[in-house]
């Protein structure tokens, strides 16, 4: 995942038992519960149901099956039942299909999954209304560029990619980010990746004397290059983007790496519980997808139309507010550092 990032105070169990809930409303739940997604799908609908079980909410569950056809038909279903609010959707397709059907009703969205840019950035032509739990296609960029110029003041570090598109672009944004900053990166380098070892690479970051080293790689390219410069000097600090919680087939990763990516797990006390309860694992897509229906249920308790932006909502996965596009009005992704097990959280100076 994707990862879904994103929040970790714990709901206050009586915040979600809302007059909504008394009054048996129904939340519309569409997710591709058939199909080549349906794995996924489901983690969304059993996530979903732990809410709405908490709350004493009813769902109307919709297989939107990441099709645009899907997407339509699963708010038309949603509209004959007078939902007021829908959860999930994890494709384009079938989520800006269904859109223009919804805003016609006044049915409002909270998507777990789907991170296309354009999505909220069109909402003022579109009108659609839509709200984004999932983060935006550009936060991990963003989160790159602005944690690592900040951890990184003072240091003489680099920049290496292995050319493909998405670890070019945090690549560039971090260039572009320190530059304005007024930092420069000693070496600007695209690598060849998959080798055996990064012996060459290393010895051209320590002739630059570069001590810090942002890799646009896989988890293996970074741990191999972490294993080839555990020798020699000066050491050197890797980091990389969530690629580096993949599981790989190489080395670890070496002691100290960073990784910019979204939290896993942190799930308040109560929610983790009533997971346990039905024997749910809370993984993949549940947990957004609990939260998701925490917000709805806090949202149903307006009368009219459901407008979410500028409210601070409570769930189970940390204090939630959404900007006047309708995406998160803080960026999930955080740092982490790995302690030789595994990666933990790091404070930023």
């Amino acid at each position: 995942m994707p990862r879904p990032t994103m929040l970790a105070a714990a709901l206050a169990a009586t915040g979600l038992f809302c007059a909504a809930a008394s009054a048996q409303e129904t939340i519309g739940i569409a997710a591709p519960l058939s199909g080549p997604m349906a794995i996924l799908g489901e983690q969304v609908r059993r996530g979903a149901e732990v809410a709405a079980d908490r709350a004493g909410l009813r769902l109307a569950v919709a297989d939107d099956s990441c099709t645009a056809e899907g997407g339509r038909r699963a708010a038309e279903d949603f509209v004959r039942q007078r939902v007021r609010i829908v959860v999930g959707f994890l494709c384009s397709e079938s989520i800006e299909a269904a859109l223009p059907v919804l805003k016609q009703a006044s049915i409002a969205v909270v998507t777990v999954g789907v991170r296309t840019n354009g999505l909220t950035d069109r909402k003022t032509r579109t009108g659609w209304p839509v709200y984004r739990l999932a983060p935006r296609a550009d936060a991990e960029l963003e989160a790159v560029a602005h944690i690592l110029t900040r951890l990184w003041q003072g240091a003489l570090f680099a920049i290496v990619d292995d050319g493909t598109i998405h670890q070019r672009e945090l690549s560039e944004s971090l260039r572009a980010a320190a530059e304005q900053a007024g930092l420069r990166p000693v070496l600007v380098e695209t690598f060849r990746p998959q080798l055996e070892n990064q012996t060459a690479l290393i010895a051209r970051l320590r002739r630059a004397g570069a001590t810090r080293v942002f890799v646009g790689g896989d988890r293996d390219d970074v741990a191999i290059m972490g294993r080839d410069a555990a020798e020699g000097t000066p050491a050197l600090v890797f980091a990389g983007g969530e690629t580096l919680r993949a599981r790989g087939d190489g080395p670890p990763p070496a002691d100290g790496t960073i990784m910019i990516a979204l939290p896993e797990g942190g799930l308040a006390a109560d929610a983790a519980a009533a997971f346990a309860a039905k024997g749910i694992a809370p993984e993949g897509y549940a947990p957004i997808s609990h939260a998701a229906v925490e917000i709805a249920a806090a949202a149903l308790t307006a009368a009219g139309p459901i407008a979410l932006e500028g409210r601070r909502f409570s769930t189970a996965l940390g204090p939630v507010t959404f900007d006047a596009r309708g995406d998160l009005a803080e960026n999930p992704y955080r740092a982490f550092r790995f302690d030789g097990k595994d990666f933990q959280p790091l404070e930023l100076p």
